[in-house]
């Protein structure tokens, strides 16, 4: 159910109305494997857009942390050195990459491709699997705990340190789920109808901390509420699996998938998702 919401204004509320509801979303790609052979995947080969070159789309402005500087071209920030990752895998060096302007409701809709593949936080589900291809997952976005800066709870290291804390969250989302499941507070978490009111009970004091699915949380703490932090991020039932997307029926939906499986397999792809995603995003994780 993720929708870019990063920065995003004429989107958010629809974003937030949704984000964390656990919509029913598939991992698997439209199809890709779980190979890692990368043999005949080699730019001389490559059915790409234009030959010996790399064409990625995402959407503008591009937001931290998945770009940095509104520039994807620079490989910083945890899409661009994803997209650069899995173009080494491929054979281009960082010269062959190109990047185009895509909008996010673009990328999914049916028809013909301007772009090799697009990076932009598209989650995998089932409807958009029908008009166009996924790779492989290349990230599941967990849970987040957002509290005021300078709350006992601003500095967890762990989730057993939330038992007596009250807890807001959004009615019928994977957050409530994760909270029951995962933490199971002492006091029942506070269930709210809408995103409006689980923001405003942690801005009025009425909860000590709120869970949000961790791209919604990185949009409050930068643009909807001050002076709060993510006080940390846990991985839990009902995370968004996003995929690099591809027209459908594409010939590089393999290729594409089996780079981002090698980037799995070999842990590189976990070493850049905690180098953006983790601490240094401000959301260390919870255990």
């Amino acid at each position: 159910m993720y929708t870019r919401i990063a920065g995003a204004v004429v989107v958010i509320g629809a974003a937030l109305a949704v984000a964390g509801c656990g919509a029913s979303n598939s991992s698997s790609a439209s199809g890709s494997t779980t190979s890692t052979d990368l043999s005949a995947c080699i730019p001389t080969k490559l059915a790409t857009l234009h030959q010996g070159k790399l064409t990625i789309g995402t959407d503008s402005p591009a937001y931290p942390p998945y770009f940095v500087n509104n520039s994807p071209k620079n490989g910083q920030g945890f899409e661009s050195a994803v997209a650069y990752a899995v173009a080494q895998k491929l054979g281009f060096a960082q010269t062959q990459v190109s990047w185009t302007t895509i909008p996010f409701d673009s990328s999914y809709a049916p028809g013909p491709k301007q772009f090799d593949f697009d990076i932009n936080e598209v989650s995998i589900t089932a409807p958009r699997q029908k008009a166009v291809d996924f790779s492989s997952g290349y990230y599941t976005a967990p849970q987040a705990v957002i509290v005021k800066t300078g709350s006992k709870y601003a500095t967890l290291t762990s989730l057993a340190e939330l038992k007596n804390a009250t807890l807001g969250v959004q009615i019928g989302t994977t957050s409530l789920n994760a909270v029951q499941k995962l933490i199971n507070p002492t006091a029942q978490p506070k269930v709210f109808n809408t995103s409006n009111d689980v923001l405003n009970a942690l801005k009025d004091g009425l909860v000590d901390g709120i869970v949000v699915d961790l791209p919604t949380a990185f949009y409050i703490t930068s643009a909807q509420l001050q002076n709060t932090v993510i006080a940390g991020q846990f991985a839990a039932p009902g995370g968004d699996s996003w995929g690099l997307l591809l027209q459908k029926a594409s010939p590089l939906t393999t290729c594409v998938s089996a780079a981002i499986n090698t980037l799995r397999t070999s842990g590189d792809l976990a070493k850049i998702t905690n180098q953006w995603m983790g601490a240094s995003a401000g959301a260390p994780k919870l255990n």
